[in-house]
């Protein structure tokens, strides 16, 4: 049974201060030796190779080739998976290093959603079936920044001429303060029953800075909407690092976990790259924790996510133990791709919109960032990419590795793989971050938090690396 909680429910709750005080909290601890030798600059490896390390791009004749191959081998067996990059958000999180678009204009709307479409057109174009649409994602970006009822028009004419399973897996991110009945109600009759929300941090002072509010009432009505519509997974997202954060003021988020238990959480580090991100200097190096700071926040989140009952898995998630995610992960049936860690195993990815990344397996692509130009291109009938990578056959084995590391943290030794320096594997096993079995390597729990690291360590294209272009590993 789904408990929905009301506004005196959350005060009352509130005020229990459930939450561990910080005098009692037993830090996980991580080395600061092991902290200082393994917090390195390395991918997430949503993707490999990384982006920044794409040199291989197919001309558009070669990209619709290598999609209609993948797509005749799979779409029967595995469906497709389909990501739609919807840009636009009225205002600007500082945070964020999504490609956005930052307008109050919602004229903006229906072209853009026409340019999506004509985009799905070319690409069914390629297929000599129906698509089984096994996975959907809308993000951004904000979503909910569009209407429900231009949704409704764009979401009507996507699915329309596809196979929608049983079996498939619906989503979206949502911004608590603009996500409404509506939208849920909408998105609810096309078959979401996935939600993420950003959720980042309640400390208001950590929101000043930052430019993300959202109150605990404003969530809490979202979600008991979401749940009361037939929403069966809803995650949070929460970031450690922001501006201004600092221990004593994470419990407020933590609190609000506990309060409406969402099925996922996903807890990751924030990249203060002001050389990047211009709006990021709106506040200085010495507002953002760093060392010690920045691990202790860590290491708070994991502990008190952990005491609420919640299980760590892959990399920067935790799942209650009932959810579907928690489950593939411990019946090794996880997958990851572009969209993050999903049941779904299917070979074709397909990015639809302005920065979209589509993956067909042995080959990915990017689409133009900025709205206008996607938008010209997609109006000449063409694939708006601008960037991909092909890959060898080495990358398709070191690929494997790392996904397999990255969501059953073992790897069996019938990888072929060339490591960057046997040395790397030689220290980690010596500080205990992973072990070996007769048939597999193992990432201990001492070297989970350090996983992007041992990654590294088998991605020949991290030997020239430069320092700065990827976020730490904590």
């Amino acid at each position: 049974m789904i408990t929905l909680l009301g506004t005196d429910d959350i005060h009352h709750f509130l005020s229990l201060q459930h939450a561990i005080s910080l005098s009692q909290f037993k830090i996980m601890t991580l080395d600061n030796r092991l902290y200082d030798k393994y917090n390195q600059s390395v991918p997430r490896y949503t993707s490999y190779p990384a982006l920044p390390n794409w040199h291989q791009t197919p001309t558009e004749g070669e990209w619709k080739t290598l999609v209609q191959n993948t797509f005749r081998k799979s779409n029967s067996e595995k469906g497709i998976s389909l990501y739609i990059h919807l840009p636009f958000c009225e205002s600007l999180c500082t945070y964020c290093a999504c490609n956005k678009r930052i307008t109050k204009n919602h004229k903006v709307e229906i072209p853009y959603l026409r340019s999506l479409l004509k985009e799905w057109e070319i690409y069914k174009g390629l297929f000599e079936e129906k698509p089984i649409i096994k996975e959907l994602h809308l993000g951004g970006g904000t979503p909910t920044f569009f209407k429900a009822r231009n949704l409704e028009y764009f979401l009507s004419q996507l699915l329309e001429d596809a196979v929608i399973p049983e079996n498939k897996a619906f989503s979206f991110e949502g911004h608590p303060s603009n996500t409404t009945l509506d939208h849920l109600q909408v998105l609810a009759k096309f078959g979401f029953n996935r939600m993420s929300l950003g959720i980042q941090d309640m400390d208001l002072e950590v929101q000043r800075a930052i430019n993300r509010f959202q109150t605990t009432e404003e969530i809490t009505e979202v979600v008991n909407s979401a749940r009361g519509l037939g929403f069966s997974s809803i995650n949070f997202d929460i970031i450690y690092g922001l501006p201004f954060q600092k221990l004593c003021s994470l419990p407020k988020t933590v609190d609000l976990v506990n309060l409406l238990r969402p099925e996922r959480i996903a807890f990751y580090g924030y990249a203060h790259v002001p050389w990047k991100s211009k709006v990021q200097r709106k506040y200085s190096d010495h507002d953002v924790p760093k060392g010690s700071s920045k691990r202790l926040l860590y290491e708070f989140g994991t502990a008190q996510f952990r005491e609420l009952g919640y299980k760590d898995f892959g990399l920067d998630h935790f799942a209650l133990p009932s959810d579907e995610l928690f489950k593939a992960y411990k019946n090794k049936t996880l997958h990851r791709n572009f969209m993050g860690y999903t049941i779904q195993d299917t070979d074709l990815l397909i990015g639809l919109g302005c920065s979209a990344i589509s993956d067909c397996g042995n080959a990915m692509i990017q689409n133009e960032k900025l709205v206008e130009q996607y938008q010209s291109i997609i109006n000449q009938g063409e694939i708006p990419l601008i960037k991909g990578h092909v890959l060898s056959d080495m990358d398709l084995k070191v690929k494997d590795a790392i996904l397999e590391l990255l969501c059953q943290h073992e790897l069996p030794f019938r990888h072929e793989l060339p490591l960057r320096s046997l040395s790397d594997m030689k220290a980690f096993l010596q500080d205990e971050l992973i072990s070996f079995t007769k048939d597999k390597l193992i990432v201990t729990k001492k070297g989970e938090p350090f996983i992007r690291t041992i990654c590294a360590a088998l991605d020949p294209y991290m030997r020239n690396k430069v320092d700065g272009m990827f976020s730490r590993a904590v």
